[in-house]
């Protein structure tokens, strides 16, 4: 019972510090003010239109890189939530099944002990928001 309660504890854990993460990215520098003029770091002016290009590039490399990120924390809270399903499941040993998650798409790897706890553990990753598939990799002792 303890250690059901603790791994709800830390699965609750994980998804909020990925929610803080990915809200406090998405909420930094909105109130500030932009800059008036530009000037380089030696303090000379520096050609705007040459400024907004770099700019954009690197604008272009953090949103394919915050994209990236995304996914992976999106990929991350999906695998908890069904290894939670799978942990709180009093009929499963759940540290014999591993979860893999690739943009909705569930592997389940691993060992159970009976053909019912494998349609069970298939039935719980199914039924999890954000499943688009699940890969059945399991085998019975």
């Amino acid at each position: 019972m303890v250690r059901t309660l603790l791994r709800v504890v830390l699965v609750i854990v994980i998804v909020a510090a990925v929610a803080a993460f990915f809200f406090g990215y998405r909420m930094a520098n909105r109130d500030e003010p932009e800059a008036a003029s530009t000037v380089g770091t030696a303090g000379r002016a520096v050609d705007v239109g040459t400024a907004r290009e770099a700019g954009a590039d690197v604008a272009e490399k953090v949103a394919v890189g915050a994209n990236k990120a995304q996914r992976f924390a999106s990929n991350a809270a999906l695998m908890a939530k069904i290894k939670s399903k799978i942990a709180l499941d009093d009929t499963m040993d759940a540290s014999s099944i591993n979860v893999d998650t690739s943009e909705g798409v569930v592997t389940l790897n691993g060992h159970v002990e009976s053909v019912s706890q494998r349609e069970r553990a298939l039935q719980l990753a199914r039924e999890t928001d954000g499943v688009t598939s699940v890969v059945d990799r399991l085998t019975i002792r």
